[in-house]
């Protein structure tokens, strides 16, 4: 299932893309970069949310009633608990408590316009609500690139995503993403990180606050990891090298790292030599890996397996995909092989400890 709300009213659904469809196909496809006013109708996200009282029933016998006005005879009102509810449709999107602000799908936007100067600084590329509306999302991409070598540009996102159900934080996070091939390159550097959450207790000040703070993150990981990737890109690996890299990469368990640190190689599963296969081929063979900065280079094993997740790696479906790069598996290896290239290129070798 894709979980893309439909917004009945409109008899759309809430999704847009620039120039390229994703998320099955559904969503509205445009030509140009919107504003971020018109990236929230093409998205369908300008709806509001409103707090508003809970009540239970009288004889215990329901549950789960709202009241705009507080009015609803016979029923007693939740102390400390509200359900926050979409005003264009009357739908309950979750229960919150007290201390719970509400932040408008239009504030999640700004918080992009005011860190980097509106329209001219930032380009929404996508946007959209899942299930009832009560989660959305924002990619918006960054002026200028990171760049390796002579004409190996990667683009700067920042990924947005916020709930109006009480379940979780606003998280603004840095992405950078390989033009050649798509591949998105997560690295939260050793030590730093690259991403934020905001509580939606906090502060409209201090949501702003943390908004600048992401910028400058995201300021510092440009300027380093420009340098690293240059470093890398610099860096020979041999086939064998590159070989054991990725098996370290990809590792799934303690047994399988104890087989590779002793040279066992023949204890190692069919499944799990499946998968390095898979990323092997793709390092040696995509036409993505042969530009001069990749090709056997310490920068090609690292996009050898964001490019696999990314590329290669068989999902349920497109959610999946998503959710496994930007949260989960691919996530996680990633970072795995992104520290292992740093040690190589620090000692001249594989650590295997």
């Amino acid at each position: 299932m894709h979980h893309i709300n439909y917004n009945e009213r409109t008899e759309k659904y809430s999704f847009f893309s620039v120039r390229e469809k994703a998320w099955h196909g559904l969503g509205q496809v445009i030509s140009d970069y919107p504003t971020s006013a018109g990236a929230l109708v093409h998205a369908q996200l300008d709806y509001t949310v409103e707090k508003r009282n809970l009540f239970t029933c009288g004889d215990g016998s329901t549950a789960g009633a709202t009241d705009p006005d507080g009015m609803l005879e016979g029923r007693i009102a939740v102390p400390d608990y509200y359900a926050t509810v979409r005003t264009d449709n009357n739908k309950v999107l979750g229960v919150v408590g007290r201390d719970y602000e509400v932040v408008q799908n239009v504030d999640a936007f700004t918080f992009f316009d005011s860190i980097v100067g509106g329209r001219d600084g930032i380009l929404y590329e996508t946007a959209g609500a899942l299930g009832n509306g009560e989660r959305i999302f924002i990619t918006a991409k960054l002026p200028d690139y990171i760049r390796v070598g002579r004409n190996d540009c990667i683009e700067k996102y920042l990924f947005l995503t916020t709930s109006h159900d009480g379940t979780g934080s606003i998280n603004i996070a840095f992405t950078p993403v390989r033009i050649v091939c798509q591949n998105t390159l997560h690295a939260a550097l050793r030590g730093q990180i690259n991403c934020i959450k905001i509580r939606h207790t906090a502060s409209a000040t201090d949501k702003l606050k943390e908004a600048y703070k992401m910028l400058q993150i995201t300021n510092q990981l440009t300027v380093e990891l420009e340098a690293i990737y240059n470093r890398w890109s610099r860096v020979k690996i041999s086939d064998p090298e590159l070989k054991r890299l990725l098996q370290m990469a990809m590792c799934p368990n303690r047994e399988t790292f104890e087989s590779l640190r002793l040279g066992k190689d023949e204890l190692l599963s069919g499944h799990f030599n499946n998968i390095i296969s898979g990323v092997f081929d793709y390092a040696m063979t995509s036409p993505t890996q042969q530009v001069e900065t990749t090709r056997g280079t310490l920068f090609g094993a690292y996009n050898a397996v964001t490019g696999y997740f990314q590329n290669v790696r068989n999902f349920r479906d497109e959610e999946a995909k998503f959710k496994s790069i930007m949260y989960g598996t691919g996530l996680q290896k990633s970072q795995t092989a992104f520290n292992l290239c740093a040690d190589f290129a620090k000692h001249g070798k594989l650590l295997l400890n």
